[in-house]
């Protein structure tokens, strides 16, 4: 029987460019997408006593400890919000924010051995961590709820009430989440590269909080210095939260347009660096 010559070739080359971001092949492995939120969901509480709950008695008691040493003691201004309630609300718009940096600021240390041994595109890790900090976020909103409703309708508390642009809160998540997915694969990228950012990026992410107007609105800044700290683009989504669950915030169109398109850049910048670094960092751990 006379073989026959085939009339192509396979030709398997390396990606080595920077645009390499192939979105149906993400799609493809959802079914790994979802394991990976799954696993995320169980092992961040697994064997513990609380487990879920502890998602609520956190950032109650920061809450907690917040009112009584910053409403309390040191009697800062909560923009004429009930303390309790200016806190949580704070807290809301910057932990998603937080849990999703650090997730993702040091992915490909942390999965150097998953990642060693089967391909996968590596964008599903640290969208797996985006998906699963979203469960987390939804019942913090449900506490928050709960608190605004206690406040509103059985201590009758005046002038509290959830602004219309309330209905815009899912596109202020999807930024947040945009944001933290950027700058977690650019600290990705260079943890990989420089090990002591690992050591580095808690400490980052604390300080900026104190960054933040999570404790002290930014209304009571100094006018003529208010837009420094305007232009951390986290304060235009905190104080964003606060106007639309709350009714009062300070959220200057400017500012708020110039931390989309901060948000925007960076994650282009981290998607192609961590594209980037990807590539060839299994060959070097």
């Amino acid at each position: 029987m006379q073989n026959e010559t085939a009339d192509f070739e396979i030709t398997l080359r390396p990606n080595t460019g920077w645009m390499q971001l192939d979105l149906k092949e993400i799609w493809s492995y959802r079914d790994l997408l979802f394991l990976l939120v799954w696993r995320d969901f169980v092992a961040k509480y697994k064997q513990t006593v609380l487990g879920p709950l502890w998602f609520i008695v956190q950032p109650l008691m920061m809450s907690v400890v917040f009112t009584v040493i910053f409403g309390n003691v040191a009697k800062l201004s909560t923009d004429g919000l009930p303390k309790m309630l200016f806190y949580l609300c704070g807290q809301l718009g910057w932990t998603y924010f937080a849990q999703n940096f650090n997730s993702n600021s040091a992915t490909l240390v942390n999965n150097a051995g998953l990642f060693s041994k089967v391909y996968f595109p590596r964008l599903v890790v640290p969208l797996s961590s985006l998906i699963s900090n979203l469960f987390t976020f939804c019942i913090q909103a449900a506490t928050f709820l709960a608190f605004f409703a206690y406040y509103k309708y059985f201590l009758h508390t005046e002038g509290l009430r959830m602004d219309w642009r309330a209905v815009f809160l899912p596109l202020l998540v999807l930024q947040s989440a945009a944001l933290s997915l950027g700058l977690g694969l650019l600290m990705s990228a260079l943890t990989a590269k420089y090990r002591d950012l690992v050591h580095l990026s808690p400490l980052l992410i604390q300080l900026w909080m104190y960054a933040t107007p999570v404790i002290i609105p930014l209304s009571e800044f100094p006018e003529k210095w208010r837009w420094v700290v305007a232009l951390n683009p986290m304060t235009s989504i905190v104080e964003s939260f606060r106007l639309m669950l709350l009714g009062a915030g300070t959220v200057e169109p400017l500012y708020l347009g110039l931390s989309v398109i901060f948000t925007l850049v960076v994650l282009v910048i981290g998607v192609l660096l961590f594209g980037k670094v990807e590539k060839t960092f299994v060959d070097t751990v």
